[in-house]
């Protein structure tokens, strides 16, 4: 089955410092579709593990702004 959610997991054209970070998770969505069966509490984990790939996206790109 399509998972169109995976298509927010794609990394190719990321900075190069970030493509580890969401390569990390972009393994895990991948891992999640094939071990888990098609129903609403797949889809709620895709988008959780979505919002928590994006948050350590910014997390890399986080500058305290106290240390200018």
């Amino acid at each position: 089955m399509d998972e169109p959610i995976l298509q927010f997991f794609e990394f190719a054209h990321l900075r190069q410092d970030l493509k580890p970070i969401s390569a990390l998770f972009a393994e895990l969505a991948d891992d999640l579709v094939v071990l888990l069966p098609y129903n609403p509490q797949r889809t709620v984990a895709l988008q959780k593990l979505l919002e928590a790939k994006d948050a350590a996206i910014r997390a890399k790109l986080y500058h305290d702004p106290m240390d200018e």
